[in-house]
């Protein structure tokens, strides 16, 4: 199988014709340059993931670099691949409630609630269904193409495009109610972060390293503070995306990640930074045993002592394997690479203590957990879930 680091993309031309670029930081070296994913050495098996059920979605990732993540909602799992399938899953059991084919390109997805299923597409739409049968409620055109889930209060639904805009369309009809424009920088990584709302506000994390925060009801802005400051002469070392899932804690803060940049905390209502120390991460975050999760570029699982820079743990053996955004499930740490297998790390001590093989083309979509459940969607449209033995 193909390693992560031998995917082509075109990010000079991309550049010299746009003004800009996005790029994928798994890809910037020609392969004579590039470094080989560590292989898979065997472990002991302290605990095992059983399949309790498993079915197919469409192409699932499609050929592009996409992550479409499935989400839950009220027991039922929502998912979606790349040529247009969306299926809505009981998630106990697997059985589909419905499936339906859309006409579209599927790049950004999937936001789950208030009776609504959303997504984004790659001709800069934005779909919403209705999740009782699947049927188109409203499209409404945005500014670019969409990469990553909308997200709704039940009022609004929020979206980032590609292009560093956050916009609220009207939940009734997808007429749109504010826009949130930044200064996007020559070259970006492909991929942004989701809105999330908080204390009704929207919070977002956007491609030159910024953290914003604005009014969901109208949009207007009520702070702004920095993730990543950016460094270096050239452009491609000044890239400093936030495009990680925002991580909310209980204690009324949002932790950001950035790449070749910081991770960061700030207070909700105030932005008031909290906490913060350098590292790099394009991915999401995630926390538990009073620790802070992040994955590095190499694909480096590290444990960090939450509202510390100390350092618990850090497991390198799965060096440039293109792993997932971590999430913790039971007393485990859980991540998926590019070889499709899922791997379950100490939360104590970060060994790895369980692996399975989910997707042989590989997994690109966070897990989710919920409950007892484990769910993993593979790059072929194989959505699996799992429990522990």
């Amino acid at each position: 199988m193909m390693s992560p680091f031998r995917q082509i993309v075109l990010v000079a031309l991309l550049a010299s014709l746009a003004g800009c670029g996005n790029l994928n930081p798994l890809n910037w070296f020609s392969n004579d340059e590039v470094e080989e994913p560590a292989e898979l050495v065997d472990i002991q098996q302290e605990v095992r993931l059983r399949r309790v059920w498993s079915v197919s979605v469409g192409n699932g990732q499609g050929k592009q670099f996409n992550r479409l993540v499935p989400a839950m909602d009220s027991g039922t799992l929502y998912a979606a691949s790349e040529n247009g399938t969306v299926m809505a899953i009981d998630a106990a059991n697997g059985d589909v409630r419905w499936r339906v084919r859309l006409r579209e390109s599927l790049t950004g997805g999937v936001g789950a609630g208030s009776g609504m299923v959303m997504l984004g597409t790659r001709n800069a739409q934005v779909l919403v269904l209705n999740q009782s049968d699947g049927e188109i409620r409203w499209r409404a055109s945005v500014s670019s193409e969409v990469v990553s889930p909308p997200q709704t209060n039940g009022d609004i639904v929020a979206l980032q495009t590609i292009d560093d805009k956050l916009i609220a369309l009207d939940v009734t009809d997808g007429r749109q109610r504010w826009i949130y424009e930044t200064t996007l920088p020559v070259l970006t990584l492909r991929g942004t972060s989701h809105p999330i709302f908080v204390g009704g506000a929207v919070l977002a994390g956007f491609s030159n390293g910024t953290m914003v925060a604005v009014t969901a009801a109208n949009g207007v802005w009520r702070w702004e503070e920095r993730v990543a400051v950016p460094q270096g002469r050239y452009d491609i070392e000044r890239v400093i995306d936030v495009d990680g899932e925002l991580l909310l804690t209980g204690n009324n803060v949002v932790l950001a990640s950035s790449y070749q940049g910081n991770l960061m905390g700030f207070d909700v209502q105030s932005g008031r930074i909290v906490w913060g120390m350098a590292a790099s991460s394009h991915l999401g975050l995630a926390e538990g045993f009073g620790n802070i999760y992040y994955a590095n570029p190499r694909s480096h699982l590290v444990a960090i002592r939450s509202n510390s820079e100390t350092e618990v743990w850090r497991n390198e053996s799965l060096d440039l394997r293109g792993v997932t955004a971590p999430t913790t499930y039971s007393n485990y740490l859980v991540v998926a690479d590019f070889e499709g297998y899922v791997h379950l790390l100490s939360q104590i001590d970060g060994r790895i203590v369980g692996r399975v093989r989910a997707d042989n083309d590989g997994v690109r979509a966070r897990p989710l957990a919920v409950g007892n459940t484990l769910y993993v969607y593979g790059n072929s449209g194989r959505l699996t879930a799992y429990s522990l033995q």
